[in-house]
């Protein structure tokens, strides 16, 4: 299983949430912890663009990381 980081600032939100039980901080760690999702979703996503086996994965890859980043298709190459 892989490490994953996260920031200070999220790490003390999350420990006062449940250590403290500050209720407050719910929407705060919610919004840092989808950041952290996508941002792990889009590297696996150039990850397997990169070291696709076969040219059909790695365009699936490519064009799935390009939809996600939000790039127009009249913007790609």
């Amino acid at each position: 299983m892989k490490n994953v980081q996260i920031s200070e600032e999220l790490f003390v939100a999350i420990m006062r949430y449940f250590m403290l039980e500050q209720e407050e901080l719910l929407p705060q760690i919610k919004q840092g912890l989808e950041k952290k999702l996508d941002a792990m979703v889009m590297r696996e996503l150039y990850t397997k663009y990169k070291t696709a086996p076969t040219e059909e994965e790695k365009e699936k890859a490519r064009k799935e990381y390009l939809d996600r980043q939000g790039v127009p298709e009249s913007f790609r190459w």
